[in-house]
């Protein structure tokens, strides 16, 4: 069998799952695999980019993940002009305070002679900008976390179209990656997963409790959405009318409606963005990344600047991140730092990337897709396997008990079984990099 054969096979073979999915449980289950699946194939493009081009190994996915969801809120929400009055003001003024101090250090260390008079110089403009920093700072967190805490409580955004903040959030996890790769590209590889992993949890610390900045624990609900509601759609008369001429309840068909536009935006999301990776894998640049993963000493013999190389990609691979991030909290309708851990955005999108295939943009895309089906799919069909051979075992039994209540761990040894056959039988991932 060909390869384009196989790729088209597998591919339709997610498409078959997706399907049955619709016809066996609903199509509204099935739509919510499918725009999961396609956000899901985004962020496996992100992490390829960084690891099949570059051979990168970012741990930290979540972290720019959550910048991309921190986009949203910040772009659509609109502003909440009390907590500006009462606060704003000292909200920039302390953020610029601290950034300034930044550059004084940094210029302080530039102009200096290397020696102990640097070094006092730049603690001493550290310690005085900190302080300047807080006195400015902290007044105004409180006076902004003050305005009505049950509802607000935050400065709120800037009241844009949130499809905005879909490139938004690429650009906010572009700037946090370039940050992070400026300080730790110059590690090797094992201590480089190890920064990306704590600066990811240093971000999702803050998110969580900076209540000024997006509400911390307490999330941002009602975010705005690039679709119509329901509610809208079944108040509609000519929306209900269509349903009922195609014989589907107007509440169904709403819902139905809602996901399948969702789904035909991240599916043009998608389609640019993999057109865009397949582009640069085929450019110049694209055979020197590789070239620079492969044999790095000999790169750097031939001139390359393999630290600055590798910058650009975890850049570009972060975007990506942060593009689907801020798709998934539109997708969700709300911000909820809690829930960026990392078994889903990190471990999870490292099993697409490996399974799909490692380097090639169309493995990563149907690893994304196959992967997320699983891990949705995988539990209740684990429970109702456990139910079928324990159906003929006494009620009561400890046994029945705990095959039922295992049920539950099915995901996690399902991907553990599912990574152990793809590198015992394609340890290059079912489409491998040409």
């Amino acid at each position: 069998m060909s390869e384009q054969m196989k790729k088209l096979g597998l591919f339709a073979l997610v498409g078959a799952l997706i399907l049955l999915t619709g016809y066996m449980q609903s199509w509204n289950s099935a739509l919510q695999i499918l725009n999961m699946g396609l956000i899901s194939a985004i962020m496996a493009i992100g992490v390829n980019l960084q690891w099949g081009f570059a051979g990168l190994f970012n741990v930290g996915v979540m972290g720019f993940v959550a910048l991309g969801g921190l986009a949203t809120v910040l772009v659509s929400m609109p502003p909440v002009p009390e907590a500006w009055s009462q606060g704003g003001a000292g909200v920039v003024l302390g953020l610029a305070l601290g950034a300034a101090t930044i550059v004084a250090a940094a210029l302080v260390a530039s102009r200096l002679p290397k020696g102990a008079t640097r070094s006092l110089a730049i603690l001493g403009v550290l310690v005085a900008g900190f302080f300047l920093f807080r006195a400015v700072f902290d007044p105004g967190v409180e006076a902004v976390e003050a305005v009505n805490p049950a509802v607000s409580g935050y400065l709120g955004g800037l009241g844009l179209p949130v499809v905005l903040a879909w490139p938004v959030g690429g650009v906010l996890a572009a700037g946090g990656a370039w940050l992070i790769g400026k300080t730790a590209l110059g590690l090797r590889s094992d201590y480089l997963a190890i920064a990306t992993l704590g600066i990811a949890e240093i971000i999702i610390a803050v998110m969580k409790n900076e209540d000024w900045l997006a509400r911390g624990v307490k999330n941002v609900i009602g975010l705005p959405r690039p679709v119509p509601y329901e509610i809208d759609l079944q108040n509609d008369p000519g929306f209900v009318d269509r349903a009922s001429g195609l014989g589907i309840d107007p509440v169904t068909a709403s819902t139905l409606y809602v996901k399948l536009e969702y789904a035909l935006m991240f599916l043009v999301v998608l389609v640019i963005l993999l057109w865009m990776a397949q582009m640069a894998l085929k450019s110049p640049w694209g055979r020197m990344m590789r070239a620079i993963r492969d044999n790095e000493v000999a790169a750097e013999a031939m001139g390359k600047d393999v630290t600055r190389r590798h910058l650009h990609i975890f850049v570009l691979g972060s975007a990506v991140c942060g593009i689907a991030g801020a798709m998934m909290t539109t997708l969700d309708g709300q911000l909820t730092p809690g829930t960026y851990q990392p078994l889903r955005f990190t471990f999870l999108v490292w099993v697409m990337v490996i399974v799909g295939g490692s380097g090639n943009n169309f493995g990563a895309v149907l690893g994304g897709m196959l992967i997320w089906f699983l891990w949705v799919q995988v539990e209740p069909m684990g429970l109702a396997l456990m139910q079928l051979v324990t159906s003929g075992m006494a009620e009561g039994s400890a046994l029945k008990s705990h095959l039922l209540d295992s049920a539950a761990h099915m995901r996690l040894l399902t991907m553990g079984v599912i990574l152990l056959l793809v590198l015992r039988f394609s340890p290059r991932g079912l489409i491998p990099e040409k």
